[in-house]
């Protein structure tokens, strides 16, 4: 099997060691192009954004875990259970079990993109990246349907909108983003080199009956396959989505002369637009990773040096969100860090004060009908 794949990846020009727990396929003839192509000076480059990337993996380990831990701990011990702590806690349980396994891919880096770790290991870092990417763009999702409803249909939230309402929904969406990013538990693989390398890759051609020329169509269908559809139901429909939401209620809060949100509806837009640009540079890198052609070899460098980075920014979201609790339209620093969450997690004082307007001004219009 090593010997067919080793003969694939001569034609396809797929790199078996993946930079990231992310699929980005590079070239794996890249250790020929390199001799061919890069100049010392972009060996150079090559090897200071890899460390860059170890430095900001431990970052984003260091910080990611200790905060978000800390966010877990509050928001499923300390605070009341309401509609806002429900989809924080989630939000932190995805960022933590991702940093959490951080230490694989700092490890895997630094040892030259060798994975000692096992196929298992391999697969479930893999699925546990994209688990967390799909959870956490589609937590921020409900979010902003919820306040979308919440300013919407008052009279409905105010009965209806229950963190036992929020669980199921937040179960849901565990479940879809499990089954979104299965797929990375079947195809991840690992594959022993000639030079006694073990490299965590996409194994897009499992099967062994196939012949070259079929596994390679079958390869990069399914690559393009799994590209399209992470940007699709990860980036793009989510954040049509989200922007739609916040349109609305942005809209109608300027209708009721609601122009200054609260902070809890800071924090929300402030976590969307990190993970937007967060996670933005990582999905157009996918996309022309996809597009390249073998001819191209100016892309391929660009590739070659800018995915790990927009990789890196893409696993540094998972550390920012608990800064952005305690920071954004923070006024007085010196309070103590539950004050702060309670902060941002309480539910928005001005979308509930138009709800009890709006259900005051119905009833009274049922008292004149009748």
């Amino acid at each position: 099997m090593i010997e067919r794949f080793q003969e694939l990846d001569s034609l396809l020009g797929v790199e078996n060691t993946s930079l990231m727990p992310f699929p980005a396929n590079f070239t794996m003839g890249y250790e020929n192009a390199t001799s061919l192509y890069m100049t010392s000076h972009l060996l150079g480059l090559q090897r200071s954004m890899h460390l860059l990337s170890i430095i900001i993996y431990g970052v984003a380990c260091l910080l990611g875990v200790i905060g978000n831990g800390l966010v877990i701990w509050i928001t499923g011990f300390k605070m009341t259970k309401t509609v806002n702590v429900v989809w924080f806690l989630n939000l932190a349980i995805a960022d933590f079990v991702f940093t959490f396994f951080l230490p694989l891919s700092i490890v895997y880096t630094a040892l030259g993109f060798h994975w000692p770790f096992g196929r298992l290991l391999c697969k479930l870092n893999s699925a546990i990246a994209f688990l967390n990417m799909f959870a956490s763009v589609f937590l921020l999702t409900v979010i902003s349907v919820d306040r979308c409803v919440s300013v919407v249909y008052p009279v409905w939230s105010r009965n209806y909108r229950t963190p036992k309402l929020a669980y199921g929904i937040a179960l849901l969406t565990w479940v879809t983003a499990f089954v979104i990013s299965s797929p990375y538990l079947v195809f991840r693989d690992t594959a022993l080199s000639s030079r006694n390398v073990t490299s965590c890759f996409n194994n897009f051609a499992l099967a062994d009956n196939y012949n070259v020329e079929d596994s390679r169509r079958l390869w990069r269908i399914r690559h393009r396959a799994m590209v399209v559809t992470r940007f699709l139901l990860g980036f793009v429909f989510p954040f049509t989505i989200i922007l739609i939401c916040y349109g609305i209620v942005v809209f109608r809060m300027k209708r009721r002369r609601l122009t200054k949100s609260s902070k809890p509806f800071r924090i929300i837009v402030a976590v969307t637009a990190s993970f937007f640009l967060c996670y933005f540079p990582y999905h157009v890198f996918s996309l022309l990773e996809m597009c390249k052609t073998p001819a191209n070899h100016e892309l391929k460098m660009a590739l070659y040096l800018g995915i790990p980075l927009a990789s890196s920014l893409a696993f540094f979201n998972s550390c920012v969100n608990p800064i952005l609790y305690v920071f954004v339209g923070q006024k007085k620093f010196r309070q103590s860090v539950l004050s702060a969450f309670e902060g941002a997690f309480g539910e928005d004082f001005m979308l509930s004060l138009s709800s009890k307007r709006k259900s005051r001004s119905i009833s009274q219009a049922e008292i004149q009908m009748t």
